[in-house]
């Protein structure tokens, strides 16, 4: 089982808003500013081959400023179009914290990381006992159907909790923030929790928004 002493200190950034990562799920990707580029050519000749998804934070004079809790994932797949471009697909490793930002001569950022306190994400699938999937699965049927979208259902029944949760959490389209408050959920049943209200706050804003 892989540890926290096996991840590297300093990672490549990838700040993306509303974009979110979670251990053991898959993201993909589509790479083609220049300076991603780069770092993806960097990647792929590290062993461990970690990109860091990390949520920007903007604060008044600091436009460029990172939430502090981000997610690295490992490139699983990757495919190189022929202008250039990377079709890539991440696996959630492990969530971590920044401990400070690292200048140097890379045209991407960098940063320090500690992946103390997520011991949790190295290991194997999570649990959430207190699932109720019944009244889970109603409340999706009226945010699917408020919302007009379409989605296997049976696939949905059938996915084990931390796939159904972590991958509705990664994407149904709530704010950054909000994305930001799933990743930071230090249990999938606080995810999971964190979801049902984000949902039913979406229910209750859109219901209003159609009496206005």
């Amino acid at each position: 089982m892989l540890q926290a002493a096996d991840l590297p200190d300093i990672v490549p950034v990838f700040p993306l808003p509303g974009a979110l990562l979670l251990p053991r799920s898959r993201l993909p990707l589509h790479i083609f500013e220049p300076r991603y580029l780069q770092m993806m050519e960097d990647v792929l000749k590290t062993p461990h081959r970690l990109i860091a998804m990390v949520q920007p934070n903007p604060v008044p004079g600091h436009d460029d400023s990172l939430h502090s809790i981000g997610c690295a994932g490992r490139v699983t797949q990757f495919s190189e179009t022929e202008d250039g471009r990377y079709l890539i697909t991440l696996t959630g490793i492990s969530r971590f914290r920044i401990a400070k930002e690292i200048s140097g001569f890379t045209p991407y950022r960098r940063t320090q990381v500690t992946w103390e306190g997520f011991e949790r994400d190295l290991r194997r699938t999570e649990a959430d006992t207190s699932f109720d999937r019944p009244s889970f699965m109603a409340l999706l049927h009226r945010f699917f159907s408020a919302r007009q979208l379409d989605t296997d259902w049976e696939t949905l029944k059938e996915a084990e909790d931390e796939l159904l949760i972590n991958s509705l959490s990664m994407l149904l389209d709530f704010e950054p923030e909000d994305k930001q408050a799933l990743l930071e959920a230090p249990s999938l049943t606080t995810r999971r929790e964190t979801l049902v209200t984000l949902i039913e706050y979406t229910l209750r804003s859109d219901g209003e928004e159609r009496l206005q």
